[in-house]
């Protein structure tokens, strides 16, 4: 064979393609309907993209049967390969082989890898030239491979096989002595030619990731493609720009300079005061974020990753997260699956403890889809084995911003509330009970009927945090998509830090304290009936009990800014069922129950008009701090989520007058 048609043979027969059987549609088969002779499947979508352009050429491939593999040549015939060995692909070789027998009795191997990991390799064949071909493809954003091969002969096989069977057969280190036999069998190789793949960006990534920067998220790009390609792609994402100033950390960096001057140069560069830097020791954080962009290998992160001589193993990777810190982006190139892990294992574990997302679509991104604190994975071309070993799967990549920025946010709100909301609710309701303890000598006397200490967190204020909880909606999902800066407000754990837990103990204890001594000052004043009869203990539990459920329900209601019927049903209707349940429990005399202290309590309370009274007050003076809280920071301090809330609501209001102005003047026209 010619060398031309050896590298078309070599893309027919090196791969782990799969031909799908055609299925008959109404007589026809279906490949005949999609205008294809052939149906390929395969766990790479690249290797399908180069047998399908492969066939466009001239040269199909039809199948394997019996070990043989079948090549419908530019001359319609059909040619036939013995399958002898293949040498699979693995992250750490970057390539794969086969060894195949013709019908004349040559034996070839075909290799296919990344031009890493072929070049090293190949002594023969135009190789300065596909070098730089290579290149050029890869700047334009091509995923790129080269091909070469070997021919064998007869002696020669039998060594080969003689040496991958005993390294099969081995009972200890079986993978490493595979690997020790692909390394000695593809060497001395004759280059072919190089192939160049375009691996388009999914539908509305780069806004995606424009978005998750907006919203303070960083973005690091790790993958297992060339530098230039890796590159090409992050412009064509809008992960890097044309503004941002690319630092590399790569091998042939390391080779022109000590891993150490390198990493001190890169960190006084990125690194806003670098007066206090010294070659020995440097570290520091710059205020202002420069829009740099850092690009690291997998060479360049396996010598970051090795402890030093003097035992510091973390002194390299202290540096490197430093100067990550201080970049806009960071593309990790030329990654293995274990590396793409590390990577994120070095994160979780550096001072700031950030919480990190995986997110990937092949078998590659496996590992570090475990690692992350939440792995996702894409249903893709490329297999399932990212979604089944993810947390959460989506169909599309697009579909991240609003799982991110929509349902992200919605449910950190709403699950800082329901437990901000559960302290504060049960400080409302004990601690009244302590300070009573103060005022019946502490004989344990309680101050709540038992029928209300079992109801309280079942059923009369249960529902309303509920369906906050699973509805709310403080700022509209179309807001949240279309400002990502949103996000901010709610990063770092913003809502559930200890500041706003005390604020949110503070009102609770505030409120108990204003239930319990408003009700007895109001219960020491003997005009409460109009008879002069002084309230019992149990109508005293009984006003404060009514004051803590509305005023922690009100409470819930003001914070509530998505208003649906049910939202109303819940919220009016459990203040209902309490009433209705205080009316049936103190009106009717229960044979099963042995005391009857509660019965007319609850409408002996209903009947004085003073009492009414202090519930109304209690509860206004209850929620007045709050509201008077909230009105002050929305004024003074304002956050961009209620900037967008009072915006939303203006806009709303203009809306509304221009809709009632027209009414008037359509009404006028008549």
């Amino acid at each position: 064979f010619e060398r031309e048609e050896l590298f078309f043979r070599a893309l027919c027969l090196c791969h782990t393609v799969q031909v799908k059987e055609d299925d008959n549609i109404d007589g026809l088969k279906k490949a005949q309907l999609s205008g294809r002779s052939c149906v390929y499947i395969s766990s790479s979508p690249d290797e399908v993209a180069l047998v399908e352009g492969i066939q466009r050429l001239g040269y199909t491939y039809l199948r394997l049967k019996d070990n043989f593999m079948e090549i419908l040549n530019p001359k319609n015939d059909i040619e036939r390969f013995e399958l002898l060995e293949m040498l699979s692909f693995d992250s750490v070789r970057r390539r794969m082989s086969v060894i195949v027998r013709s019908v004349a009795g040559d034996i070839f191997l075909f290799c296919k890898g990344a031009d890493s990991s072929i070049f090293p390799r190949v002594t023969e064949g135009k190789i300065d030239q596909i070098r730089s071909r290579v290149e050029r493809n890869a700047v334009e954003g091509l995923r790129t491979l080269c091909v070469a091969y070997k021919k064998f002969t007869r002696k020669e096989y039998d060594s080969v096989c003689k040496l991958l069977q005993n390294a099969k057969l081995a009972l200890h280190d079986r993978e490493k002595k595979l690997a020790e036999a692909y390394e000695q069998i593809e060497k001395d190789l004759i280059l072919l030619g190089a192939t160049a793949v375009e691996d388009q960006l999914q539908e509305k990534a780069a806004d995606t990731i424009e978005a998750l920067q907006k919203a303070g998220i960083k973005v690091w790009v790790l993958t297992g493609d060339k530098m230039e390609t890796a590159a090409a792609t992050c412009y064509a994402c809008k992960l890097f720009r044309r503004n941002t100033q690319l630092l590399e950390l790569t091998t042939k960096k390391i080779e022109e300079q000590s891993l150490h001057d390198v990493l001190f140069d890169l960190s006084k560069t990125v690194l806003k005061h670098s007066g206090s830097l010294t070659r020995d020791n440097f570290s520091g954080l710059s205020t202002d974020m420069q829009d740099y962009g850092l690009i690291i290998d997998g060479a360049a992160l396996s010598l970051i990753m090795k402890p030093r001589e003097d035992g510091s193993s973390g002194n390299y990777r202290e540096r490197f997260l430093e100067i990550c810190r201080n970049c806009s982006a960071v593309l990790c190139c030329r990654m293995a699956p274990l590396q793409k892990a590390q990577i994120v294992k070095l994160i979780k574990l550096s001072k700031e403890h950030p919480i990190t997302l995986a997110i990937g679509d092949g078998a590659n991104d496996v590992s570090m889809i475990l690692e992350a604190h939440v792995g996702i994975g894409i249903t893709g071309k490329e297999g399932r084995q990212a979604a089944r070993n993810s947390d959460y799967a989506i169909p599309k990549f697009k579909h991240l911003k609003k799982m991110l920025l929509v349902h992200g946010h919605f449910y950190y709100v709403r699950i800082s509330e329901l437990v901000q909301y559960f302290f504060y609710k049960n400080v409302c309701f004990i601690f009244p009970q302590f300070l009573y303890q103060f005022f019946c000598g502490f004989s344990q006397q309680p101050l709540y009927d038992t029928a209300y200490l079992t109801l309280y967190n079942i059923s009369f204020t249960s529902l309303p945090i509920l369906l906050y909880s699973l509805m709310e909606q403080h700022v509209s999902t179309e807001m949240l998509k279309r400002e990502p800066s949103l996000y901010r407000d709610i990063t770092k754990n913003a809502l559930l830090r200890w500041r706003v837990f005390i604020y949110w103990t503070f009102l609770g204890l505030f409120d108990a304290v204003v239930f319990f001594f408003g009700a007895y000052f109001l219960f020491d004043n003997t005009t409460v009936t109009s008879n002069g009869q002084m309230f019992g203990n149990w109508t005293f539990g009984t006003l404060v009990f009514t004051v803590l459920v509305f005023t922690v329900t009100l409470k819930l209601a003001l914070d509530t800014h998505y208003w649906t019927w049910i939202n109303h049903f819940v919220i009016w209707g459990s203040l209902l069922f309490y009433i209705i349940f205080s009316l049936l429990w103190g009106g009717i005399i229960w044979p099963f129950l042995n005391y009857q202290r509660m019965y007319y309590v609850f409408m002996q309370m209903l009947s004085s008009g003073p009492a009414w009274l202090g519930i109304i007050l209690l509860i206004t003076v209850s929620l007045l701090p709050d509201v008077l809280k909230k009105v002050l920071c929305r004024q003074l301090w304002p956050t961009a989520t209620e900037r967008t809330q009072t915006k939303h609501q203006c806009l709303s209001v203009e809306q509304s007058t221009i809709f009632m102005l027209s009414q008037t003047s359509s009404s006028l026209s008549f």
